[in-house]
């Protein structure tokens, strides 16, 4: 049968002139997975065709468009300018097709605020931040000012998995890998890593302050859901430590925050269908569907494979949800997400961004 139609705001492109600063700066095997996968807008526009994808946000994955540490500013700056410019421009060809999630060569700040305009000139559908940038962590104080103008333009935030690092006080960041390269990251940093960001950007009151701000997060929320309760309680178990207000932390998850279903959100065995993450985040913590989002992570997902994970999802969805909830996680929610952004735009760049399609 066919798939049901679906919005995918987990998904990524990789322009030739990205694949080769990749190659240049030595992630030929970026973040320890065996190839930089190959991408074209043909081989993207024939995953949405088989998946009945009727629209994509694309983005730039790990490790983002500052690909060192030691990357001089003004080559993250204009690689930045570069992706966002080229994604743009599909965009403009293809309005019915692709939106983009906007990068930011962070952490230099004072670059990224001059992107975040350039960009919304350009059209963009919100913005796609790493979770740390080589050891400063979203809810770092560095970056304040960056959050400070998304809560003034009412901006979404995809947040997106990367390697995890240390900030040393001296030297350069290292990475933060108690196994080495012994398994790619994705496997399960990528997920750690999600939660280690999304609890610094609560703890440091980063949320609290943005209240205009909308966040998307991947991969069901990774290991975060576990984490809720404990994180919450924090304060009242611990004597002198900074406390969060479970309930507001709630409410603000409910209110702010979606949830894409990039990766395996249900388990694939026969006997099964149903089971998994997906289950677990929505009948454990009362996650609303109205907060879930389809996401294929192509082409790091290759095609065969996220049409594996499509077709099983198919078939979990079914369990979990009703013809009409499965709908809104579907194509619903991502389409009241894109409008809300779309209706944020208040400056005269933006509406000009936006006219153009």
């Amino acid at each position: 049968m066919a798939l049901p139609p679906r919005i995918d705001v987990h998904s990524h492109f990789l322009p030739p002139f990205y694949h080769d600063a990749l190659l240049a700066n030595g992630h030929e095997k970026v973040d320890g997975m065996p190839a930089i996968p190959e991408w074209s807008l043909e081989g993207h526009l024939a995953l949405m065709s088989t998946a009945n994808i009727t629209k994509a946000i694309l983005s730039i994955s790990s490790p983002g468009t500052t690909l060192r540490p030691d990357t001089p500013p003004s080559e993250a700056k204009s690689l930045t300018r570069k992706c966002n410019a080229y994604a743009a421009d599909l965009k403009r060809r293809y309005p019915e097709k692709f939106g983009f999630w906007a990068s930011l060569p962070l952490p230099d700040v004072q670059a990224a605020l001059e992107e975040i305009d350039k960009a919304r000139e350009d059209g963009c559908d919100g913005f796609a931040l790493m979770t740390n940038y080589h050891g400063f962590y979203l809810g770092d104080p560095v970056f304040d000012s960056v959050f400070a103008r998304f809560n003034e333009i009412h901006a979404t935030v995809f947040i997106h998995p990367t390697a995890p690092c240390l900030q040393c006080s001296h030297g350069a960041p290292t990475p933060a890998l108690p196994f080495g390269d012994q398994y790619p990251i994705p496997v399960f940093e990528f997920i750690f890593d999600s939660a280690r960001a999304v609890i610094h950007l609560f703890f440091s009151g980063t949320v609290d302050r943005c209240p205009e701000v909308t966040f998307v997060l991947p991969h069901a929320g990774g290991v975060l859901p576990p984490l809720l309760t404990r994180f919450t309680a924090f304060g009242a178990l611990v004597p002198g430590s900074r406390g969060i207000d479970a309930k507001e932390v709630r409410r603000q998850l409910g209110e702010q925050f979606y949830f894409d279903l990039a990766g395996a959100v249900f388990e694939g065995d026969e006997g099964v269908v149903g089971s998994g993450q997906l289950k677990a985040l929505v009948k454990g913590f009362d996650i609303s569907h109205e907060r879930l989002l389809y996401g294929s992570d192509f082409p790091f997902t290759r095609h065969a494979s996220a049409m594996l994970l499509a077709n099983r999802m198919k078939d979990g969805m079914e369990v979990l949800f009703n013809e009409k909830e499965r709908e809104a996680i579907y194509q619903g929610n991502a389409e009241r997400l894109l409008r809300e952004e779309t209706s944020k735009g208040s400056t005269s760049g933006a509406k000009a961004g936006l006219d153009r399609e």
